[in-house]
């Protein structure tokens, strides 16, 4: 069934952090643009403690996935110019950080964990960076 856009009654959606991602990159142009370009960049994910206990089992997987907000961006754009690229396309067709909701996902590789902290490579976001979400990638397990 498709639905007309004035038939929802979503209002706000509230959606808080459960941790925060530390990184080197204090900067945009720090950061490199995917965090498979650059898979030596080290970061840390610190959860907060009410949310430690959903990490349990973490440690199976090779890869996971974190969903992110891009705090520092204001604007939001229907339409952008992709690195590699000299013709606009629409924003949902690329990983441009200027996103009507803001929300970031990037994979990385899980090297340890220690109690809150995830040490993890492949990291490509700003350092304070708010963790909203965190999911197994598919097909990472390395240990059941």
């Amino acid at each position: 069934m498709v639905r007309k856009s004035n038939e929802n009654n979503f209002g706000s959606i509230d959606i808080s952090p459960i941790g925060i991602i530390h990184t080197p990159f204090e900067n945009d142009g720090d950061a490199p643009f995917q965090g498979n370009e650059s898979p030596e960049n080290i970061g840390q994910i610190e959860i907060f403690p009410e949310f430690v206990i959903g990490l349990k089992g973490i440690e199976k997987y090779k890869f996971i996935v974190l969903i992110f907000y891009f705090h520092l961006r204001n604007e939001a754009k229907l339409t952008v110019i992709p690195r590699k690229s000299i013709k606009p396309r629409g924003v949902f067709t690329t990983r441009a950080p200027s996103r009507p909701n803001h929300i970031g996902i990037t994979t990385v590789r899980l090297i340890s964990v220690d109690k809150n902290i995830l040490t993890v490579s492949g990291i490509d976001m700003l350092d304070g960076t708010p963790l909203l979400d965190i999911k197994p990638a598919l097909n990472s397990v390395v240990n059941v």
